[in-house]
């Protein structure tokens, strides 16, 4: 029988992060191209083929269908090598059950989405879900990385962090998935004109809030926060933590990220029509919330560690 190490557990849960970094991808482009209904309303099939006849948006589909696909895949692998391999650090086998958990449940809701057509809310739901799976799978690679590091010892040694933090992490790391649903159902409800310009809204700072406008003036002003919500969380982290390295690069890469999500969001509104550029700000707009919401788990959990030892 084949054992693993944990540099083979490592670099396990670094494929399945990437592929389901790849599968988070080819959602995204499948929502922003109007691929999901090019294989017509039948799953696992295409048109009544395994292989489907070749067209753009056909391909588009059946190729995020194989990578979800290989996601679960690696998913139930990675749940039973951290399972029998790594059962000592529970906190990575719990990130591989949510990876497994979330993609079977994400990948059910696109089947149904295929089948049977769903609400904006519901579609907003299923862009929630694969992010928590990419979430997961994101913190399971760093969990690892970590443990590799540290030679497998826990953090029953060195600073903490105090109640207030931890909880600050938390509700930032919470608001970050409402903020992501409201952005989604800004995209299923096709209310992305809503609003002409950045930072005004139809040339006000606060428009008429009816239909479309009032669903992507709501997504703005809830972005703001977060990003002020992320920034305290940053420098609070940077400049109150310095014997903590790795709580201090998580807090860089959340600014960083957020501020990026920010002018992604700026360049969505400015080039809205122009097809060719806007699929590149609409893709970097999506992928750019998986990390910082992904960090934010992760960071999440950390502080939740080193709070005990306060």
């Amino acid at each position: 029988m084949i054992q693993l190490t944990t540099t083979h557990l490592k670099w396990l849960s670094y494929i399945t992060c990437l592929i389901m970094f790849l599968a988070l991808f080819g959602g995204a482009v499948v929502t922003k191209t109007g691929s999901g209904l090019e294989c017509g309303n039948e799953w696992p099939l295409c048109h009544g083929k395994l292989i489907p006849a070749y067209t753009i948006g056909s391909l588009i589909e059946y190729t995020h269908r194989l990578f979800s696909g290989l996601a679960g895949l690696l998913s139930l692998a990675s749940v039973y090598a951290f399972w029998r391999y790594g059962r000592k650090q529970k906190d990575l086998l719990v990130y591989a059950l949510l990876t497994l958990l979330f993609v079977v449940v994400q990948g059910g809701m696109g089947a149904l989405a295929v089948i049977k057509s769903q609400s904006a809310a519901v579609m907003a739901l299923h862009m929630g879900f694969s992010l928590i799976a990419f979430a997961s799978s994101l913190m399971l690679a760093l969990g690892t990385k970590r443990s590799l590091e540290s030679g497998g010892e826990n953090d029953s040694r060195g600073p903490g962090v105090s109640r207030g933090f931890r909880n600050l992490t938390w509700i930032t790391a919470l608001y970050s998935y409402i903020v992501v649903y409201i952005g989604a159902y800004v995209s299923h409800t096709d209310s992305q004109g809503g609003c002409s310009g950045w930072p005004l809204c139809n040339g006000e700072w606060v428009p008429e809030l009816t239909g479309g406008v009032g669903i992507v003036f709501m997504h703005r002003i809830a972005a703001a926060l977060l990003f002020l919500l992320v920034a305290l969380l940053g420098h609070l982290a940077f400049w109150r933590y310095k014997g903590l390295p790795e709580l201090r690069a998580l807090g860089v890469s959340a600014v960083t990220l957020c501020l990026l999500q920010v002018l992604s969001g700026a360049a969505v509104v400015h080039t809205l029509y122009n097809e060719r550029l806007y699929i590149f700000a609409a893709l970097a707009h999506i992928l750019l919330i998986a990390g910082l919401f992904g960090v934010l788990c992760y960071m999440s959990v950390r502080v939740w560690q080193l709070n005990k030892l306060k």
